[in-house]
């Protein structure tokens, strides 16, 4: 089955790309800013793989914030990345204001280095800067049959429940576990309604956001998603009050802002800055590598979780609904669709990667149609 989770996709308003042509030019970029072979791939593999799973917000869309920080000085290039404290199966890293990507999985790496001697990996890293996709570096502690688990902090963007402004991050978290039967289980989310890079897209297609996703300045809902990216703030999950949740989408939030700054000494709240700078955006991540095989065979956790997702799936179908999906499950067929024909780039996004490509120097390798 094809299935592809994003919107319906305009021949004229998107330039469809190669998954190979799209890694080779990212990556191309941040060589040619001085960043080394193997981290540049890192930063490109992050990107394009939310662009593969059908992530419009946080894919190459998010290329020119990151450029903007290492050309402004606010993101090292090279950075020294320490373990400052460690024990059989945990550590603290300091990320040295690294590329997010670079620094995630450096930290990635230790975690699923003790959780084989030990049976758990837990790492926390401050000094950072913007990750990706939470989801990435769950994926790439399920390669080793974990459960891999990803959190990290962000600049203010969310108004908690009961006030106004921005003061906490969309601080998303996600989970993923291996399955017999593809996919795994995926669950990645931010811990508000929506990420901020929603806001961003339906700026660049000059789209209503949905009525309940954020908040003016004086506290009232708001469609206009510039308005909430500007002076307004997005709301936490459940939204606006308590009525529908809105305080337990706020205490997810803490719960990561908790894990991921409080524990490893970043910045928290408002004192995170920005990857562009000025200063040093400290952003704090936390991740957990679980062996399963710790607790039991692997096969039989697989095993397992292909029972609760055939149960999951197995339950009288809602009138409103065509079928019932399990985390990970549209990415993932969207991804196997955008292997085989191509990722859309929306006109707006391809354009500021041509104008990325002539300020750093290196070739845009397609044509625009516009």
């Amino acid at each position: 089955m094809e299935f592809d989770k994003s919107e319906p996709v305009p021949p004229e308003d998107y330039l469809i790309v190669k998954y190979d042509d799209l890694m080779n030019f990212v990556k191309s970029v941040f060589i040619k800013l001085g960043v080394p072979d193997q981290d540049a791939f890192y930063v490109a593999e992050n990107l394009v793989t939310a662009d593969l799973r059908g992530i419009e917000s946080h894919g190459v869309a998010r290329l020119k914030r990151y450029t903007d920080g290492i050309i402004n000085g606010a993101v090292k290039i090279n950075p020294n990345i320490k373990v400052v404290k460690e024990g059989p199966s945990y550590a603290l890293i300091d990320g040295d204001s690294g590329l997010g990507q670079v620094v995630g999985i450096r930290a990635v790496d230790i975690a699923v280095k003790k959780a084989k001697e030990t049976g758990i990996g837990v790492v926390t890293v401050r000094m950072s800067n913007h990750y990706g996709i939470a989801g990435y570096y769950a994926l790439k502690i399920l390669e080793h049959d974990m459960i891999g688990f990803s959190l990290t902090n962000a600049r203010p963007l969310v108004a908690h429940t009961g006030a106004l402004g921005k003061w906490i991050g969309t601080n998303p978290i996600s989970l993923a576990a291996p399955t017999k039967t593809p996919p795994p289980f995926v669950l990645d989310m931010a811990t508000s309604i929506v990420p901020i890079g929603k806001m961003e897209v339906y700026s660049r297609k000059g789209k209503k956001a949905p009525l309940g996703w954020g908040i003016d300045k004086e506290g009232k809902l708001t469609d206009d998603p510039m308005v909430i990216r500007k002076e307004g703030a997005l709301l936490p999950l459940g939204g606006l009050g308590e009525l529908f949740g809105g305080h337990k989408g706020y205490g997810l939030a803490v719960m990561v802002e908790i894990l991921t700054a409080a524990l490893s000494g970043a910045a928290m709240l408002r004192d995170v800055g920005q990857t562009q700078g000025p200063g040093p955006s400290n952003v704090g991540h936390f991740f957990m590598a679980i062996n399963v095989e710790a607790f039991m065979p692997l096969e039989e956790f697989k095993e397992r979780m292909d029972y609760m997702i055939k149960t999951l799936k197995s339950a009288p179908l809602h009138p409103d609904f065509k079928r019932i999906w399990i985390h990970g499950e549209k990415s993932w067929l969207t991804t196997q669709h955008r292997m085989k024909h191509g990722i859309p780039i929306y006109k707006k996004t391809a354009q500021m990667m041509k104008e990325v490509a002539e300020q750093v120097g290196v070739e845009f390798p397609w044509e625009l149609p516009w």
